[in-house]
């Protein structure tokens, strides 16, 4: 079977019936199949196999399915990127194995229902944003390995063990890719440009050609001339590659502020602590948590004393992962609280003047859900107190404690904000819009509280810029900045940052003023996994004329 396929999918109540439809140019031939519905429920990707099998990924899972929905086999590992092409008796699979941060081939034997893995290939020096199988006329196989910034390499996978054939350069953001083996072309998509067929003839000179041209799409003004600031350190980088880096948190250590540490997801594997020189002190591998936010000196009812606390969004198990926090800052995995949402996302702490601790998550659909955290019978629990939603996918909020007021970013629209109070009516009003000041994706937010003023800082993450606006009504827009290279330190530039945050407490050193943290999406001098970028606020003041 071709890795030139695309599935369309029409839904009845019982069955998915899928058209698969394979692309040579110029032409498209299409056969359909039906799968039972509930089989694919969970299905994060899925390929057709020979004999109406299906090869299915889903979040904890590979599964082989039977041409009548049927599990026949599984492995357990969370797998991306499918492509597969038929043996003698079964099939031969590539995925991406998101734990190991490498492609594996995986051997299906059809007849005896079983999957087993087989060889990985070594991680790649970029990350790996699309792959995809190749069958050449001589019956050997391939694989394509597409990274984000255009760095790509194909492998032979026959014989002994695989082996790079050569280094290929491809346009950058290609996220999908399909192969026509029998006219040995790569067909992959250039965003404002058209699609591309590459040949995959490993000897002679590389060519390409334009399939299909189309319109370029406005671009972001990137060009905008903005102040530039250095980071003054950065952490070590997170071990896993891709998209793995997201978001931060700042811990205040309650006798020395300059032994604080800077808390980090890693949605690939879990919840890291940093010294204030970068270096890692713990890492918890607590699976996939994605947001994470940090409350001190909370005051639960039922509990005799105060505690640190920590709260990330865990997306394997669409729950909240509760972290302790000790006096030297140690973190301890303590609970998970279950909630209804199906793809939890982001999530920001609120303490109430009264005491207590409540949670703001939300979903990639666009809804809210607002906790009361509890500590019943010796354990965390959380009550949902409120409930709204906003027109499509959020991530980043924040809440002002001082002011009562939640902060929340819908990634394609704007930033809104409204009372923090689970009591109040849930009524966003429009703080910023999407425009040439503020670029979507709208990601990151935090709030800094200084001696004479209070800011809302913004990742506006299309532009890979931050935007300062006063946090209190009417809003009014202070400036924005970039991050540069700090050629001394040799820290690089950063760019498409996800989460940040920010304290006005001295740090000591440089961090006088207080330290602005942001993720990194592509980490550089040299190449390596994303890390965080720490900035001293009075760069940040200074670049913007704040107060």
């Amino acid at each position: 079977m071709s890795g030139t396929s695309l599935y369309f999918m029409l839904r009845t109540p019982r069955t998915l019936a899928i058209c698969l439809c394979i692309m040579a140019m110029p032409g498209m031939a299409c056969a359909s199949s039906t799968v039972p519905l509930p089989s694919l429920a969970n299905a994060k990707q899925f390929n057709a196999l020979p004999n109406g099998h299906w090869l299915v990924s889903e979040k904890r899972a590979l599964r082989l399915l039977a041409d009548d929905g049927r599990e026949i086999a599984r492995l357990a590992m969370r797998a991306d990127h499918l492509d597969s092409r038929p043996t003698p008796g079964g099939a031969l699979a590539l995925v991406f194995d998101d734990a190991r941060q490498q492609p594996v081939l995986i051997d299906i034997d059809l007849a005896l229902g079983r999957m087993s893995v087989g060889a990985a290939l070594p991680e790649t020096a970029f990350t790996l944003e699309s792959q995809c199988l190749y069958r050449d006329g001589q019956q050997l196989d391939h694989a394509i390995l597409i990274g984000k910034d255009g760095q790509a390499e194909q492998w032979l996978l026959s014989g002994p063990a695989p082996r790079l054939l050569r280094k290929l350069a491809l346009p950058p953001g290609v996220e999908s890719c399909r192969v026509d083996d029998a006219r040995h072309i790569l067909q992959i998509s250039e965003d404002g440009i058209g699609d591309w067929a590459y040949a995959l003839d490993g000897e002679g000179v590389p060519f390409r050609s334009l399939v299909a041209a189309r319109v370029a799409k406005p671009q972001a003004a990137i060009s905008r001339n903005l102040p530039i600031v250095e980071a003054q350190a950065q952490t070590e980088p997170v071990t896993r590659r891709g998209d793995a880096a997201d978001d931060p948190a700042i811990w205040i250590h309650p006798l020395d502020p300059a032994q604080s540490l800077i808390l980090g997801t890693n949605k690939k594997q879990g919840l890291l602590s940093y010294d204030l020189a970068g270096k890692t002190r713990q890492l918890l591998e607590v699976g996939r948590v994605n947001n994470v936010d940090v409350r001190q000196r909370v005051q639960l009812a039922g509990r005799a004393l105060p505690v640190d606390l920590a709260v990330a969004t865990q997306r394997d198990d669409n729950a909240l992962a509760v972290f302790e926090i000790d006096a030297n800052g140690t973190l301890r995995d303590v609970a998970r609280i279950a909630t209804d949402l199906d793809d939890i996302y982001g999530t920001c702490l609120y303490q109430p003047p009264g005491g207590g601790l409540e949670v703001i998550a939300n979903d990639q659909d666009g809804r809210f859900v607002q906790y009361r955290i509890d500590w019943r019978d010796n354990a965390y629990t959380g009550v949902p107190v409120r409930r709204f939603s906003v027109a499509s996918q959020p991530e980043g909020c924040v809440v002002d404690d001082r002011a009562g007021r939640l902060f929340i970013g819908e990634e394609d629209h704007a930033i809104w904000t409204l009372a923090a109070d689970a009591s109040a009516v849930a009524a966003p009003h429009l703080v910023l819009p999407v425009g040439p000041r503020l670029v979507a994706d709208v990601e990151g937010l935090a709030v800094y509280h200084g001696a004479h003023a209070s800011y809302l800082i913004a990742s506006s993450q299309g532009d890979n810029s931050y935007v300062v606006l006063d946090a209190q009504p009417p809003f009014a827009y202070r400036g924005a900045f970039r991050i540069g290279i700090n050629a001394a330190a040799g820290i690089d530039g950063v760019s498409e940052t996800d989460g940040l945050e920010v304290t006005a407490l001295d740090l000591g050193g440089a961090y006088g003023e207080g330290m602005l943290v942001v993720q990194d999406g592509f980490n550089r001098l040299p190449d390596a996994p994303q890390n965080f970028k720490l900035v001293a606020w009075k760069d940040i003041a200074r670049a913007l004329g704040l107060e």
